[in-house]
């Protein structure tokens, strides 16, 4: 189970961006990095062409780049600082299943996310 999900407000705790917060636009499962909006951002070449119209396409653009998965924290949203983040299981009232909900693991408060 992810503890970073898409839509997340995350902040970036090591690198060039340190300090700078985002939300999470796509993860990457399978090499464990995130993609955050305005953090990473770096250049692309792309080849110039024509598109069916006769528009020429291509240049440089910015994109944002993938980022490692260690190097972000979920941000507490009374607080507005990075929070470690736990599991815990919760009893659902109407039928009696169990359901996971994510929670923040701070010295002070065990509140949901």
């Amino acid at each position: 189970m992810a503890k970073i999900k898409k839509g997340d407000q995350v902040i970036v705790i090591s690198g060039r961006d340190k300090g700078k917060t985002g939300r999470v636009l796509e993860v990457l499962k399978d090499s464990d990095r995130v993609v955050v909006e305005g953090v990473q951002r770096v250049t692309k070449h792309t080849k110039v062409g024509q598109s069916q119209r006769g528009t020429r396409t291509g240049g440089i653009e910015t994109v944002e780049a993938p980022i490692h998965v260690s190097n972000v924290m979920i941000v507490d949203p009374e607080t507005k600082k990075g929070t470690r983040v736990g599991y815990r299981l919760e009893q659902v009232e109407r039928d009696g299943r169990t359901k996971t909900v994510r929670i923040r693991v701070a010295k002070r408060s065990g509140k949901d996310i």
